[in-house]
């Protein structure tokens, strides 16, 4: 077992489960620790060297250009409206990144 592989794919389920439990709490902190566990999963991409790794690099900026204004809206706006929709777009951009996660991972060849 690669236990790189198993922290780099725990924290990517983990960018995607915490944007969603902001979905359905809706508060600062929930969309503060998303935003954080997204930005840890970015930092963990930068070291992969795989056929996709651009890609996967993509989608977490993306998700992480999403979460950091949707806390900026929440938190000094008060723009609950605005928050919902950035973090929509970030959980749609994680759920690509898991996409690509597992057409990578159908690609490598393990032993066991």
């Amino acid at each position: 077992m690669h236990w790189g592989k198993v922290f780099y794919i725990f924290f990517t389920l983990m960018s995607l489960t915490t944007s969603a439990a902001f979905l359905y709490e809706n508060s600062a902190t929930a969309l503060f620790i998303a935003g954080s566990i997204n930005v840890v999963s970015t930092i963990l991409k930068l070291g992969i060297r795989n056929m996709l790794s651009a890609e996967l690099l993509a989608g977490s900026l993306v998700a992480d250009l999403h979460l950091i204004p949707a806390f900026l809206a929440l938190e000094f706006y008060e723009n609950h409206t605005l928050a919902t929709g950035l973090v929509i777009g970030a959980v749609i951009a994680n759920i690509y990144t898991l996409i690509i996660t597992m057409i990578e991972s159908s690609k490598e060849k393990e032993d066991f």
